[in-house]
């Protein structure tokens, strides 16, 4: 408990420090530093509002135990009685804080280039992913975040064979992340007269949308061509160089787009994909010991992981990393993925707990 209680006193301690600079004149006059410290502040004062209501608490409960030995029986009676429901409260609390006290993955706050694709079952599928699409947006909207269609290349029949879209706002990315990989559907095709259940899949990709002060990479060290964009996209494809193709010199690794609807904004997904690339050389070594740990909660993210299963004609929804099932299809279908990602993130935090406790002993 002491190095728990000193933890939270220093976080404190930073936090009053980032309220007088907050106040300052000068930092509020610069406004990239303000907004940097405002964001620092404002997960400061989640960690130290939790850390008072637990003190209140255990306030609380010294009081009612305390008072367990009081000379009136009555006094005693009720004093016994709270002990009986503080107790089990302060525990639950401590150990929300335990969890809060984990470094969070760096990434967690980032925005997201999202994508969706057609997989195995030909137009079925492509109907699938429009679905997806439907859902993930109408979830977007929900929690206030903005979305921006980038590229998108229907399907014959309706659908999608593939969407790619950039969603920005808070935490996207730390909600989102365990959306990769294989979303698998059960249920009768509009096309089947004898009413069998077919089952078909779709992919999604959700890449953290990096910036440049992740990965330094030097302007001299890129060779960024241009080409013209093929397949289906557009009435500007085959006529004019807007795909681009960029390689990093020093290492080889190459990165391209050709989904936006300019060479400018193909640019720019390129260079997200090359940061994407390039930061994952860089902590690959670091990582691998916890992507072992995490590979059997949040899947690798290759395509062929199937995570989750939506079963039309039991309206169900089964997310087999953490063997949830949900019997309210519709309402997922509908955006409402809060309750699934927040199983997600607590199977998550409930690993790096025992991976904390593991490492410190």
């Amino acid at each position: 408990m002491k190095d728990f209680s000193e933890k939270f006193e220093a976080i404190r301690q930073k936090f009053l420090v980032l309220e007088e600079q907050l106040a300052d004149p000068a930092v509020i006059a610069d406004q990239e530093r303000y907004a940097r410290l405002g964001k620092e502040y404002n997960k400061l004062k989640e960690l130290v509002e939790a850390w008072d209501r637990y003190r209140e608490l255990e306030s609380r409960l010294a009081e009612a135990r305390a008072l367990v030995r009081d000379e009136d029986a009555e006094m005693r009676e009720m004093a016994r009685a709270e002990v009986e429901e503080l107790e089990p409260r302060l525990e639950a609390m401590a150990e929300q804080l335990r969890l809060m006290l984990i470094p969070k993955d760096p990434d967690d706050e980032k925005d997201v280039i999202f994508e969706i694709r057609a997989g195995t079952g030909g137009d079925e599928a492509a109907l699938f992913a429009g679905d997806l699409y439907r859902m993930y947006t109408r979830y977007f909207d929900r929690q206030g975040w903005q979305w921006e269609e980038l590229y998108a290349n229907e399907g014959a029949v309706g659908g999608y064979n593939k969407v790619v879209l950039e969603v920005r706002g808070e935490d996207v990315y730390g909600k989102l992340k365990f959306e990769s990989g294989a979303h698998r559907v059960q249920r009768v095709p509009r096309t089947e007269s004898q009413g069998r259940i077919h089952t078909s899949a779709a992919t999604v990709a959700v890449m953290p949308r990096r910036e440049m002060s992740d990965v330094h990479i030097n302007p001299a060290d890129l060779k960024i061509d241009t080409f013209r964009s093929s397949g289906a996209g557009g009435q500007h494809v085959n006529k004019t160089e807007s795909a681009v193709r960029i390689t990093h010199l020093p290492t080889g690794v190459v990165a391209e787009s050709q989904d936006g609807r300019s060479q400018i904004r193909n640019r720019e997904i390129a260079m997200q994909r090359l940061y994407q690339k390039l930061h994952e050389m860089q902590v690959a070594r670091h990582q691998s010991e916890l992507a072992a740990r995490r590979k059997s909660l949040v899947g690798t993210g290759d395509r062929s992981d199937k995570i989750r299963t939506y079963n039309f004609p039991q309206n169900r929804v089964t997310d087999h990393r953490i063997n949830l099932t949900l019997y309210s299809l519709d309402k997922v279908l509908e955006g409402q993925l809060d309750e699934i990602i927040e199983a997600l993130q607590m199977a998550e935090n409930a690993e790096r707990l025992k991976a904390e406790e593991e490492a410190g002993r």
